[in-house]
């Protein structure tokens, strides 16, 4: 039969797919739904820890030491364990201050997969570009998706440490990136979530534009949606800190909070869990505005979508982002959004909030107060992002784009 006719059976591949953990989670858990209603077979290979997937979508678990495990962080592996000679690259890895997973997952999914790939139609790595996609784009169609390029994430990092010895750590973190780098360029077609972060890549690995599809992200927004039914808190602010790093920008928002309860009340409902004795717990005691800032911990959906209902405005305060579903995710809850510049930002946002530079908490405490002293303004902003996502950022959407994108592989693989 031809092959759009038929469904594709595809193999997506997640070295670290638990939606808690970031977007990546995010993306395999409602993409591999999302193809899966279009009547596709999808299966996912995962390492840990374990992604949350559908019931009727099979999961391959890979497992690894799992030594970023906050259960139970950096401990160290029995002989037995390392007796297995990836294992004890991993473990070598940290030991010495990298970030081995990506290289190791690609390696243990190439192990798992070198026999069982003719069962697949397609392989879909999930950014781990490891030298183990690189051997299985070799003997079946490949494609990877680059949220965005983790040169950024380095950059950033970098910049915030003053000392040269930690300057030099997230050198050594960040080294699997030349991997990535080479295992890019050796595909024949890259998925990406934003023209932004397709330039970003084009310009940081050293890529031609026609190598990519620009695949926008949906918003699940079954999850996401407003709640009239609660009311929204007087001066609350609504951020999701995913991860305690530099890029995210909580600093920057902490400081606009800061200059602005010198001359009004405010609170700020962070979804999410400081690292400990970290510099934003250091930041928020400095700025002495620790009886503003809550603090969630993981929750669960429901009560996520109930704290984005109370709020009075959601704020973005990244200062980069390849795509921005913390954004998307407000705009579905139809409340109002604050956000930077940074990176795919302003193509998530458009007119439907306040756009302001990254960095700058000067223009973002202004950009509050224009929102939260202005309730109709306010509500005019939120019904608008709601709109937005209604109308361009659903995962039926971006599973149709994917769909199409992996015809084109599995064309030009056949035809090579």
């Amino acid at each position: 039969m031809p092959e759009t006719d038929r469904p594709l059976k595809i193999c997506m591949l997640s070295y670290r797919s638990n939606p808690h953990c970031g977007g990546q989670g995010v993306y395999l858990q409602n993409l591999s739904r999302a193809i899966k209603d279009l009547g596709h077979q999808i299966e996912v290979v995962s390492g840990p820890p374990n992604p949350t997937l559908d019931a009727n979508i099979p999961l391959h678990y890979l497992p690894g030491l799992d030594l970023y495990d906050p259960q139970d962080p950096f401990r160290v592996p029995t002989i037995r364990e390392l007796l297995n000679p990836i294992n004890l690259v991993e473990w070598v890895g940290v030991s010495t201050m990298g970030f081995p997973e990506p290289f190791t997952f690609g390696i243990r999914a190439y192990q798992y997969l070198r026999n069982r790939l003719a069962t697949y139609d397609i392989v879909h790595d999930n950014q781990s570009l490891s030298y183990g996609v690189w051997a299985i784009q070799n003997r079946a169609p490949t494609i990877a998706t680059i949220h965005h390029p983790i040169t950024v994430d380095r950059k950033l990092a970098i910049q915030a440490e003053r000392l040269p010895l930690k300057r030099i750590k997230q050198w050594r973190w960040h080294s699997f990136i030349g991997m990535q780098k080479r295992v890019a360029r050796s595909l024949a077609q890259i998925i990406t979530v934003s023209e932004s972060a397709r330039n970003d890549i084009c310009r940081d690995f050293n890529m031609p534009p026609a190598n990519f599809r620009v695949v926008p992200n949906g918003i699940n927004t079954d999850q996401f949606h407003p709640i009239p039914a609660i009311d929204r808190k007087k001066n609350r602010l609504i951020v999701t800190n995913s991860a305690d790093t530099p890029l995210k920008g909580l600093y920057f928002l902490f400081r606009a909070v800061a200059e602005l309860a010198q001359h009004q009340d405010i609170d700020v409902t962070v979804v999410g869990s400081p690292k400990k004795d970290g510099q934003i717990v250091k930041l928020i005691r400095e700025l002495g505005i620790g009886h503003r800032i809550h603090f969630t911990g993981r929750i669960d959906n429901g009560e996520f979508v109930r704290h984005y209902a109370r709020a009075t405005a959601a704020v973005v305060p990244s200062v980069y982002e390849g795509f921005g579903l913390p954004a998307g995710e407000a705009m579905a809850c139809a409340v109002p959004v604050i956000s930077t510049t940074g990176g795919a930002l302003p193509e998530v946002v458009g007119e439907a909030g306040i756009l302001v530079p990254p960095a700058d908490h000067v223009s973002l405490a202004r950009a509050i107060g224009q929102v939260i002293g202005n309730p109709e303004r306010a509500a005019e902003l939120g019904w608008a992002g709601y709109r937005r996502v209604q109308q361009r950022y659903t995962w039926p959407k971006a599973a149709e784009s994917t769909i199409a994108a992996y015809l084109e592989v599995i064309h030009d693989y056949r035809r090579v």
